[in-house]
Order: structure tokens, then C-alpha cells, then sequence
């Protein structure tokens, strides 16, 4: 079975049904909206992402490597991150595999209504050192302010 067959089958129907909530201003949990640029095409596409603070750092935990709004912030290395209708700009930095298992470990203590998608996808149960374990399979992002634009970043 593919990584994707096992992502539960109401998220493509839900995540449009968040993201037109959040664009009108109802703000859901933890819930943000991230969007990245296409690598094709440029444009903006944007998914719900649950941000969580470690150690004064922001983050955005990823289920799978596969995931095209990943690839696109790969390619990007920046987004919006939206949370009703307030939107800020910001750098998207890849965390490192051995790097990430702090991170990790603070999600399902974070972000628990997450921990299902962890759940469906690797069969964890939750448990902070399981968590930790994903290090190499789930990207992590650090969240950063955009460098100012005079350094000759290029957004």
C-alpha cells in the first residue's frame, strides 16, 4: 500500500472545506494556512498546517516527504502563513534528519488532534518517543522571518 492510499480518505474533501474557512476569518484550533509557490507553475497553493513553538522557534511538522506543498517548500524556501485573514510572509528552512527529533517529540504534546494522521500513516500511538523516531521519514520546517529584502533575497 502507497504512503498516500493510507492518508485518510475525507482530507481532500476537508482540507478546501478548511481553507475556506480560515479565508473568511474562522480560525479552527491550532490551525494555520500555509501557501507555498508551485514549482511549476508559480502560483501560490496553500494547505492547513498546525505550526508548534519549540524552544521559541516556530515549526511545521510534515506526514509525508511526498507531499507536493513539501516539494514546494523545498523549491520555494519561503510561504504565507495565514491564520484567518491575518497573513505574514515567511522563510521556510528544512530542518535537518538529526535535527528533528526534539521537534518531533513536542507534536503529539503540541498538536494532538495531529497525532491521528501520525497514527493512520506510520501507526504510532502517540507516545513522544515514537514521535521522535519519525525523524527521518517527516520533514520539519523552522519558520522564520523573511530576510529583509535589501540582502538580495529574491521573493
Amino acid at each position: 500500500m502507497s504512503e498516500k492510499a493510507r492518508l485518510p480518505r475525507w482530507l481532500k474533501l476537508a482540507n478546501p472545506l478548511v481553507v475556506a474557512l480560515q479565508r473568511r476569518g474562522v480560525v479552527i484550533g491550532t490551525m494555520r494556512l500555509l501557501s507555498v509557490p508551485g514549482r511549476k507553475s508559480g502560483e501560490l497553493r496553500t494547505t492547513p498546517v498546525s505550526p508548534l513553538t519549540v524552544g521559541g522557534e516556530r515549526y511545521i511538522v510534515a506526514g509525508l516527504d511526498s507531499a507536493d506543498w513539501v516539494k514546494n517548500a523545498r523549491a520555494a524556501g519561503w510561504g504565507v502563513l495565514a491564520r484567518g485573514r491575518k497573513e505574514e510572509r515567511v522563510r521556510l528552512v528544512e530542518v535537518p534528519p538529526e535535527e528533528r527529533g526534539p521537534i518531533l517529540r513536542e507534536f503529539p504534546l503540541k498538536v494532538p488532534h495531529g497525532v491521528g494522521f501520525f497514527r493512520q500513516l506510520y501507526g504510532v500511538s502517540g507516545d513522544p518517543e515514537e514521535f521522535e523516531a519519525l525523524a527521518p521519514r517527516c520533514p520539519v520546517f523552522r519558520v522564520e522571518a523573511p530576510p529583509h529584502l535589501s540582502s538580495g533575497a529574491v521573493w
